[in-house]
């Protein structure tokens, strides 16, 4: 690949070491290539709530997709510019479903604010996510369900994220989008036909960046979109097995700056 345009990072196993941080040799080579003058643009299954405290890492104060592709924020502004979002209707016949075929599941959803300020994060009691619910608010199944939702989430505590997909993608692969950022249990959906892809075609849009001048990071089956369409998708050897197959390279593992080694041939 020639000079990228415009550089994609998933945020969690990737941009992040084992500690949950950007370290100073990877937010270097971030900070030199947007003072070259590419943009860099985290596209996370993250929240934006949860994103200003990784972009404080690496003075990140432009854009972030969000929420597997469903939501742009504008993180110097801390401003959602755009979200797309599941009906109520939908999502509680989507729930119906998961019934069926996961007894036992509980139920979150992430909210978009209409008026452009953060989310909020609603679940049920039973709800514990992998990273903890500290800002989770604990509500009936007819109040998680019963608002707009960028995002609903399903978790079981005995499954994990492999064998919930396996049971649910042929019951629901035509009216939303499912994939998952983890093994532990616990599946992500979102508004039919809205991934990191899309998400991440409309910032590059945004910027005047052709698909093939995109280079993209990433490491788990909700990255596989993204790093399909960017020009060139780099996928961490720490990652899901799934990814490998649509990478067109496979880099050094988050422990060991993978993003940097790759960055640094340019900037």
């Amino acid at each position: 690949m020639e000079k990228p345009l415009l550089i994609a990072s998933d945020v969690d196993g990737t941009l992040l070491d084992v500690t949950e941080r950007i370290t100073d040799r990877t937010a270097a080579v971030v900070n030199r290539a947007i003072a070259a003058g590419t943009p860099f643009l985290l596209v996370s299954g993250r929240p934006p709530r949860w994103i200003p405290p990784i972009a404080e890492q690496a003075d990140l104060t432009g854009y972030a997709v969000c929420a597997n592709g469903a939501v742009l924020y504008d993180i110097g502004a801390d401003r959602v510019l755009s979200a797309h979002t599941l009906d109520p209707v939908l999502l509680h016949d989507v729930a119906k479903v998961l019934d069926e075929v996961l007894p036992g599941a509980a139920l979150a959803s992430e909210r978009h604010n209409p008026n452009g300020t953060l989310d909020s994060f609603v679940g049920e009691h039973a709800y514990i996510s992998p990273w903890g619910d500290a800002d989770k608010l604990a509500k009936p199944r007819a109040e998680v369900l019963g608002h707009p939702a960028v995002k609903l989430l399903v978790r079981h505590p005995s499954m994990t994220s492999e064998q919930m997909a396996a049971a649910t993608v042929p019951l629901l692969d035509d009216s939303v989008t499912l994939t998952f950022s983890t093994s532990r249990g616990l599946l992500e959906i979102s508004k039919i036909g809205v991934t990191k892809a899309t998400g991440l075609a409309d910032a590059a849009e945004l910027f005047g960046v052709g698909q093939a001048g995109v280079i993209a990071f990433g490491d788990m089956p909700n990255d596989i979109p993204m790093l399909s369409w960017a020009g060139h998708g780099v996928a961490m050897s720490n990652g899901h097995p799934s990814v490998f197959a649509v990478a067109d390279e496979v880099t050094a593992p988050n422990s060991e700056d993978g993003v940097a080694q790759v960055l640094e041939r340019w900037f």
